[in-house]
């Protein structure tokens, strides 16, 4: 059988000079490993206001950072074209029932002239008929009110959570048009005393990061403080930027003295594994760094 042999290479100094080893003495103590990334902060549930009908802000009852209870008025629509519409609404359905009266006591009439024979049994059906096109159009004009008195009410806009104002993005007297989508008035954060950290990990880190798994993390506004979290969910679906896959994950944090503000920047710290009182060494045990001007030459096979 063939014997196969690998060459051994190793170093020497020039001229001659020994190898310098440094040491250094193992000791036990904790050990962990962290993931990190970037993230941003944001209220746990923030909801976008908007208006449902289109017009002229008449009135603007919030501003930045005004608490909300649900159900507050919080801004108002021009009312004047709605009441207008509703107006005219509750005069149709008027004339329309009025009709549905006329027509209900014609065909009564033509019901005791037919057997006389004052009236043809073709008059009768056709009493009968726009009886029950005027009864329909009663039905018709109550929809029309009903969708009156509702864009009148949708003038008056009120929270739909409580919380605080983080947005306003509307100015008294500007016009806003509901068309294809809802325009945005304000933004409300439900309760910013408890938020979520949407954070950005690779690819290759994303295997190690588990739900409840803990995490430190800073911002810029707090450089010497550390802040701490947990992992709550790691979201499946995948971001691409520049040929860089990432996961969204979700930490929640809280901010029981609300220093931390929506959309700041995070470095998160994520603690993916932990070992206690294990032997250790130091990185440069398991590093070699040959010394200058070290000359590589092959060692015979035996």
């Amino acid at each position: 059988m063939a014997l196969a042999f690998l060459p051994i290479y190793g170093c020497k100094p020039s001229g001659g000079g020994a190898a310098r080893y440094e040491t250094a003495s193992g000791s036990r103590g904790d050990i962990a490993q962290h993931v990190t990334a970037s993230g941003t902060l944001g209220a746990v549930v923030s909801v976008d206001v908007g208006s449902q009908v289109s017009g002229k802000i008449f009135a603007l009852l919030v501003d930045f950072n005004s608490p909300v209870k649900k159900g507050q008025l919080v801004a108002e629509i021009d009312p004047t074209v709605y009441a207008a519409n509703l107006r005219q609404a509750e005069g149709e359905l008027t004339s329309a029932m009025a009709t549905v009266t006329l027509k209900r006591q014609n065909l009564g009439r033509k019901k005791l002239l037919v057997p006389l024979k004052a009236a043809s049994q073709l008059d009768l059906d056709q009493a009968v008929a726009e009886l029950a096109q005027a009864e329909a159009t009663v039905v018709v004009k109550e929809a029309t009110l009903e969708s009156a008195k509702a864009n009148l009410g949708f003038c008056k806009i009120t929270a739909p959570v409580d919380g605080i104002v983080i947005s306003r993005k509307v100015d008294t007297g500007q016009t806003v048009i509901a068309a294809m989508s809802t325009p945005v008035l304000f933004t409300i954060a439900q309760d910013i005393s408890k938020m979520n950290i949407s954070a950005a990990v690779s690819e290759a880190d994303i295997g190690q990061v588990k739900d409840g798994q803990p995490v430190d993390f800073t911002v810029d506004a707090f450089p010497e403080e550390v802040f701490h979290g947990q992992v709550r969910q790691v979201r499946k679906s995948p971001t691409t930027t520049q040929n860089v896959v990432t996961y969204e994950t979700i930490i929640t944090v809280d901010n029981p003295e609300q220093k931390l503000f929506p959309g700041m920047t995070a470095d998160v710290s994520v603690l993916v594994a932990e070992h206690k009182n294990v032997v250790k060494i130091p990185n440069t045990a398991l590093r070699y760094t040959p010394p200058d001007g070290a000359k590589f030459e092959a060692t015979p096979p035996l």
